[in-house]
Order: structure tokens, then C-alpha cells, then sequence
């Protein structure tokens, strides 16, 4: 048994967010909320009118992202999100917009 806490781990968390989250400022607030959470990655829209987000940091930080994501207080309105897990890979800075 060991002392870590999983939640401070590294993750790398996607995340595909379903419905009116196009064209009403999702992305914008996605990175706003990210970045205060000292996540990096991405949030792109995607052609079928879905929203990709990427994101690393620690897996608790990044569960905190992921529970944002259809909240309330969200633009737009999530019908859904469908979520994967992984490990870090790196090599991301800041948390982009595209």
C-alpha cells in the first residue's frame, strides 16, 4: 500500500461533448475554465456538431474539468459527454482554442 493519491496521477482525459455547444461560446469557456485549473490541451469543434476537448493535468483536476462540462452554467445546452482515459503523453503548452 502507498501513500499517493491517484487523483494527483497524470492523465490525459478526452472528452466529446454532445449538443447545442457550437457557436455559443462553448469553446471559449471550456479554455476560461481549463486554464483556472492549470489543465493543457485543446477544444475544437468537431463536423458533426460535436466538441472534442483534451486535456492533461492531474486526474483529479481533470475529473473537475469533466464534471464542468454539462453543468449549468455551461453555454449552450450538453445532452451529453462521452469520455476516455489515458496517460499523460506531454508535450502540450497553454490550452488552445481551435
Amino acid at each position: 500500500m502507498t501513500d499517493e493519491d491517484p487523483a494527483a496521477e497524470p492523465a490525459r482525459l478526452t472528452a466529446w461533448v454532445r449538443g447545442r455547444v457550437q457557436g455559443v461560446g462553448y469553446r471559449w469557456w471550456v479554455r476560461s475554465r481549463a486554464l483556472e485549473l492549470g489543465l493543457t490541451g485543446s477544444v475544437s469543434n468537431l463536423d458533426d456538431g460535436r466538441v472534442q476537448v483534451v486535456a492533461e493535468g492531474s486526474r483529479g483536476r481533470c475529473e473537475r474539468l469533466l464534471a464542468m462540462l454539462s453543468t449549468a452554467a455551461a453555454p449552450g445546452r450538453v445532452t451529453g459527454v462521452t469520455e476516455r482515459w489515458d496517460t499523460a503523453r506531454g508535450g502540450l503548452a497553454g490550452f488552445t482554442e481551435n
